[in-house]
């Protein structure tokens, strides 16, 4: 018999990149910011952002806008609070998605909450 695969495992392979991808759209689009400055940002290469830009990495469309409200908001968090603020804002995004996307609920998550 297979092991079922958590929420968790679903949103680390498929939602991370997802919502590292709409962070990074975001802070270009809507602050300013250049690939490199984003990467900086974001604690990831130049080339991560590359890829999430031409949706190499992250292929899940995010069809919510109240989500896409709440990225944009962490978008600009992580810029004025930087480093410390990306764990945080990546987790508010993920629980987001998680209680939107996904029907079952992971009981050692949930327990957190």
């Amino acid at each position: 018999m297979a092991m079922r695969r958590t929420p968790c495992e679903y949103m680390m392979w498929n939602g991370l990149p997802v919502i590292r991808r709409e962070i990074a759209q975001s802070m270009i689009a809507n602050f300013g910011l250049n690939q490199k400055e984003t990467a900086e940002k974001l604690g990831v290469t130049p080339a991560a952002i590359c890829q999430y830009v031409s949706r190499k990495r992250g292929k899940i469309e995010i069809d919510d806008n109240g989500i896409s409200q709440e990225i944009k908001i962490s978008a600009e968090r992580i810029i004025n609070n930087g480093h410390d603020s990306v764990i945080p804002e990546t987790c508010r995004i993920c629980k987001l998605m998680r209680s939107s996307f996904l029907s079952s609920k992971c009981p050692a998550c949930d327990d957190e909450e």
